[in-house]
């Protein structure tokens, strides 16, 4: 019995000194271009307690998203924030992002954006600068499907941009 318990100390407490609980800090944000409706839509999953903290560092310590009886001005906030933080260019033109609005899905907002009257796409760049103004080891992973091909690359505060060339 006294062996195994020196066994158990020599391999498993080096496991456990090494173990710590870690936060990731992650968005996702997938971007379909829909040729019929000439469209662009933009669906971005944000962690709801990350959310919240950035947009009561930015505009008001006691903002809350909740799924019922939100304050009105939460919506006005997301959008202005994410506004500020997601660009794209199509074609070499920075294209204006509609807000359509948001859902809770358990603990991750999921936000609706839509660019309008996109006929084709040659070149695409986005900008995701979301939550790195938060946190320095935010990862924001953008997949997306444009002219029958997908690609996902991952951005970081210190490469917050991707260029697609679809030429």
């Amino acid at each position: 019995m006294k062996v195994f318990k020196i066994v158990c100390l020599v391999f498993i407490l080096p496991l456990l000194a090494f173990t710590t609980l870690h936060k990731y800090y992650v968005s996702v944000t997938q971007i379909d271009f829909i040729q019929e409706k000439k469209s662009v839509q933009i669906t971005s999953r944000i962690f709801i307690d990350d959310l919240e903290d950035v947009l009561q560092l930015r505009y008001s310590d006691d903002l809350i998203i909740k799924k019922e009886n939100e304050a009105p001005e939460v919506n006005l906030y997301i959008e202005k924030y994410l506004k500020g933080k997601l660009r794209i260019s199509i074609n070499g033109e920075e294209k204006e992002i509609n807000y359509l609005g948001k859902k809770i899905d358990n603990d991750i907002v999921v936000c609706y954006l839509e660019i309008e009257g996109v006929k084709e796409i040659s070149t695409f760049e986005v900008e995701n600068a979301v939550l790195f103004d938060l946190y320095a080891e935010q990862q924001n992973i953008v997949r997306t499907k444009m002219n029958s091909k997908n690609k996902s690359f991952i951005l970081i505060k210190e490469n917050d941009k991707g260029l697609l060339n679809f030429k």
